[in-house]
């Protein structure tokens, strides 16, 4: 078996930003809307750097416009993530997306996601927990009112929160009032951190936000006191390192450090982040990972058996999906 084909866990996928860019093209041609500027000649997404990223995922996400919209749009994500034998993944949902951060209308998103999600674990085996994400640069009074929406809708389906963004837009200790109130409503808690900003970006999310997952965190290898003191305090950096070339984090996949962060201790996880953007898929990040870094099949296993742990589900869910982890190794 290649490593492509053993299952997989998911941790960091937005929602929107793994759309399929024929799915968008069709919703917009329903819809009238000319969206033609954001696609190149072969009909993927184009841009520039990672503040031209923004605006064309904004742009993209613009046609997503009700829950019905956002209905196909789950089933349409989890029918790519099944085929790479994703059997369990967590999505980030914006709440500004989904009804401006109002609560009623972000109830009505939250059942038509959960509705296509249940459909698509009945028919694809794959199982989703929603994320609700607060965006950086729409400032901390947003923030609150998204975290508002993910603490009235915590439950079964909802289970955490976080934030994504620019993260050049003020810090993390900006965003408190909304990680407090999203802690006391009982959901987990992560932040982007350390994709473009440094170490201390990492070092304030778990510092003022107190997060127990930081998404990508990779720029931390440049502080290796931090490093440890991840690995020390068990904090899971959700990593997508095809994203993390894409944009030019890192110029290739060697240079890439979730090799390195992983020998020092610090529990790594694989994700896409955004995959349709990034030219990727779960099947590929695995398959690159074993041809740059010689990892095998007992590697991915193990970085499974990391990202369960780690997940943003209850105990029930976990054991379901460490069953289904069990029959692939046996």
């Amino acid at each position: 078996m290649s490593v492509s084909d053993l299952p997989k866990i998911e941790l960091h996928m937005h929602l929107e930003g793994a759309a399929p860019p024929a799915f968008i093209r069709g919703l917009a041609a329903e819809k009238k809307t000319d969206l033609s500027g954001i696609f190149d000649e072969k009909g993927a997404y184009k841009y520039k750097d990672f503040w031209d990223f923004l605006k064309v995922y904004e742009a993209a996400t613009s046609v997503l416009k009700t829950p019905q919209d956002y209905y196909r749009l789950t089933r349409a994500v989890l029918e790519e993530s099944a085929a790479s034998n994703v059997i369990y993944t967590e999505s980030f949902l914006a709440p500004d997306f989904c009804g401006g951060g109002d609560v009623v209308a972000w109830r009505d998103y939250v059942a038509a996601i959960g509705q296509a999600a249940d459909e698509m674990e009945r028919e694809a085996g794959i199982v989703m927990r929603a994320i609700p994400t607060c965006v950086r640069h729409f400032g901390p009074d947003q923030a609150k009112k998204t975290a508002l929406c993910a603490a009235e809708t915590v439950g079964g389906f909802v289970t955490g929160f976080g934030m994504g963004g620019d993260e050049a837009m003020g810090t993390q200790g900006d965003f408190t009032y909304a990680f407090d109130m999203a802690r006391e409503a009982g959901l987990r808690l992560t932040s982007h951190a350390g994709e473009w900003g440094g170490p201390d970006s990492v070092r304030d999310a778990i510092r003022d936000l107190k997060v127990e997952r930081i998404g990508h965190g990779v720029r931390a290898i440049e502080d290796l006191a931090l490093v440890d003191e991840i690995a020390e305090a068990g904090i899971v950096l959700e990593v997508c390192p095809g994203s993390n070339v894409v944009l030019g984090v890192y110029p290739t996949w060697s240079d890439h450090p979730i090799s390195e962060l992983r020998k020092r201790g610090v529990k790594v996880t694989i994700s896409t982040d955004d995959p349709p953007f990034f030219h990727t898929t779960m099947r590929r990040e695995f398959d690159r990972l074993s041809e740059t870094f010689g990892w095998e099949a007992e590697d991915f296993m193990e970085l499974n058996k990391v990202a369960l742990e780690a997940a943003f589900c209850d105990d029930a869910t976990r054991e379901a999906v460490a069953k289904k982890l069990e029959q692939n190794d046996a």
